[in-house]
């Protein structure tokens, strides 16, 4: 009978993790669906005014879905946290849809996926979670990579290749601050990211706002939808499944960033991009790899002493 349930349990959770996957799979999709909107408006308005338009846009569909629980949702037990929180995740999108103006989307997104790597020693530096030599080597290898694909110095060098390294340090830290701020509810935490990106967006927008022109209409639109939509996804695949499993296959965004830029803008990644994006992938991978492993054998042994 015992054997029979914990079978049953097994299935389950197999279950969850292959939808886990599919979602993220969709997640992932999304975002990268909002990124070639963002490239494509860009090409015609300043990014502050795309920004907006993502924040504003993600605004209105989360009013729709939380309706009533919508501003309760905003109590949170640490707010000035949330507050810098959702200022980390404003000034990620900021950069990453400033760098896709003058870099590709490929390029954009491969350096953008270091924070993976930069998570992992933040919370050694600043939240005292083990690291040991292993996971060192592969965040070093992580940042060879994405020096091999800014390549600083070399004659195509373009400055705007250092934003989406910045982004990538602001994305790490606006999620060391999420594991700081767990208490509180996703919904808080994704409702004061959406809210402090939507005021701030709108304060600064007058400064460079450009009269929206009838045949763009469209992408203003759906580009807030894209960002709410994967958000919902991305946060429904990581409450289905284990972090560890599911994560890695976020690094298909390369793939779609890769043929998104080829079929609207006829660009493909150089070999040095390719080269450098693998490593980063490689390197991203293994730590997850470890710190999954590390993970079940610390759950083992609190099993094995109870």
């Amino acid at each position: 009978m015992f054997r029979r349930s914990r079978d049953g349990m097994r299935r389950r959770q197999g279950g969850d993790q292959s939808r886990g996957i599919v979602i993220l799979l969709l997640a992932v999709f999304c975002f990268s669906m909002m990124d070639a909107t963002a490239k494509y408006l860009g090409e015609f308005y300043h990014p502050g005014q795309v920004v907006w338009a993502r924040f504003m846009g993600n605004l209105a569909v989360l009013v729709i879905f939380y309706r009533s629980r919508f501003f309760p949702s905003l109590r949170s037990r640490q707010p000035m946290l949330q507050f810098w929180r959702a200022l980390t995740q404003l000034a990620s999108v900021s950069l990453f849809f400033t760098a896709i103006q003058f870099i590709g989307l490929a390029e954009t997104t491969a350096i953008m996926d270091l924070n993976p790597v930069l998570i992992t020693l933040g919370g050694a530096l600043f939240l005292g979670e083990k690291i040991g030599w292993r996971r060192i080597m592969g965040i070093l290898a992580a940042m060879i990579g994405a020096l091999i694909i800014i390549r600083p110095g070399a004659g195509v060098f373009h400055p705007a290749a250092i934003l989406p390294l910045i982004g990538a340090v602001t994305y790490a830290s606006g999620a060391l601050l999420t594991r700081v701020v767990r208490s509180d509810s996703l919904a808080t935490s994704l409702i004061w990211s959406v809210m402090v990106g939507s005021v701030a967006s709108t304060v600064a927008v007058p400064f460079f706002w450009q009269a929206i022109q009838f045949e763009h209409l469209w992408a203003f639109l759906i580009i807030g939808v894209f960002g709410a939509v994967s958000q919902a996804l991305l946060i429904h695949a990581f409450s289905l499944a284990e972090a560890g499993a599911i994560a890695p296959f976020g690094y298909t965004g390369l793939i779609w960033a890769a043929l998104w830029g080829f079929l609207f803008w006829g660009v493909l990644p150089d070999i040095w991009t390719v080269i450098g994006a693998s490593i980063i992938v490689c390197a991203g991978m293994y730590i997850w790899w470890r710190e999954t492993r590390l993970a079940r054998q610390e759950a083992a042994h609190a099993d094995a002493r109870g």
